[in-house]
């Protein structure tokens, strides 16, 4: 199948929608109105799929995330095709498709784990690295699993988040998404020498939590030490930690403060700003990225966008750092 749609063309790559020729509130939302996987010619090798999953089973609070794949790529529309703040073409220096979503089970968390991490083995196939939109926080799981046995395990997980997620059972179900990290870690797919937390805020169930959380591999920064280190103080913590060692980023849009991400599942008050948030990002230039996902984002509590807004620049700030790292 051909497309049509007039779209800029850069080294090569198809990129959006010609924003000339076609108004950007016309047309399907794919993310930063990039191709659909089908319509790419066959020629063009793909470099990053972005993919929605629309699952939400895993929550314990609010429910909702299954609408976030859609409600991003609604906010993206206005994304362009050059960054300014990292110098670059994202969308010229890699090819970039929309791969739509993968339709897992509503009803099974465990059956739809498997069919979350058979979706990102078969797009792996396709394409090298994948940008993910939750869905929740659950979805981590099987896109490590899958990622390391297409790229070998252990991962460094750099997890941007107001909760650990290393959690144990809730109501005896054991993967829920407050455990993918516990469980990954246990599973020996993430680093335990160069993971971290970052935005970590609000109460835990007891102080056991962050003794059980550190043996699990992380080190924990909070959002109060973005106030008492700054920008520099915690890049510098991060990427001393991290090294050259294969990422995987995970950002719960929750690690913002409600005030600039307000439609989401598990908010928290005193988080970081969606400045500091890009900030850090852009600050993790160099490193091997080899996958992210963005989750959490729950349109039914949002306003005027504000959280799909802030997800959707995030993933751009997120494909510019790809744009330019080593793989």
């Amino acid at each position: 199948m051909s497309d049509p749609t007039p779209r800029i063309v850069d080294r090569g790559h198809v990129g959006q929608i010609d924003a000339s020729l076609v108004p950007r509130y016309s047309g399907i939302a794919t993310f930063g109105r990039l191709s659909q996987i089908e319509l790419l010619p066959e020629s063009n090798a793909i470099d990053i799929a972005v993919v929605g999953i629309p699952f939400d089973s895993g929550v314990t609070f609010r429910p909702g995330a299954r609408f976030g794949p859609a409600h991003v790529r609604e906010a993206s529309r206005l994304l362009r095709q050059y960054n300014p703040a990292q110098q670059v073409y994202p969308f010229g220096e890699l090819q970039v498709v929309d791969a739509g979503d993968i339709a897992v089970n509503p009803f099974s968390i465990s059956e739809a784990v498997l069919e979350i991490e058979r979706g990102a083995l078969e797009l792996l196939d396709r394409a090298p690295r994948l940008l993910t939109i939750g869905g929740d926080h659950t979805i981590s799981l099987p896109l490590l699993r899958a990622l390391c046995k297409k790229h070998g395990a252990p991962i460094t997980v750099i997890h941007f988040d107001a909760h650990l997620d290393t959690f144990g059972p809730y109501f005896g179900a054991d993967i829920t998404h407050g455990t993918p990290f516990r469980l990954a870690s246990e599973e020996g797919l993430i680093d335990r020498e160069s993971s971290m937390h970052l935005g970590i805020r609000g109460p835990l169930y007891g102080a056991e939590n962050l003794t059980d959380d550190a043996a699990l591999g992380f080190q924990i920064i909070t959002s109060g030490h973005f106030d008492s280190e700054g920008m520099s103080g915690i890049l510098e913590r991060v990427r001393a930690r991290v090294g050259d060692r294969p990422v995987y980023v995970s950002i719960d849009i929750d690690v913002l403060d409600p005030a600039f991400a307000p439609g989401t599942g598990t908010p928290e008050a005193g988080g970081i700003t969606s400045r500091e948030l890009l900030t850090i990002i852009r600050g993790l230039a160099g490193l091997r990225i080899v996958g992210c996902d963005i989750v959490e984002v729950a349109p039914a509590y949002d306003h005027a966008q504000i959280t799909g807004i802030a997800a959707a620049h995030v993933m751009y700030d997120l494909l510019s750092l790809m744009a330019g790292s080593k793989f």
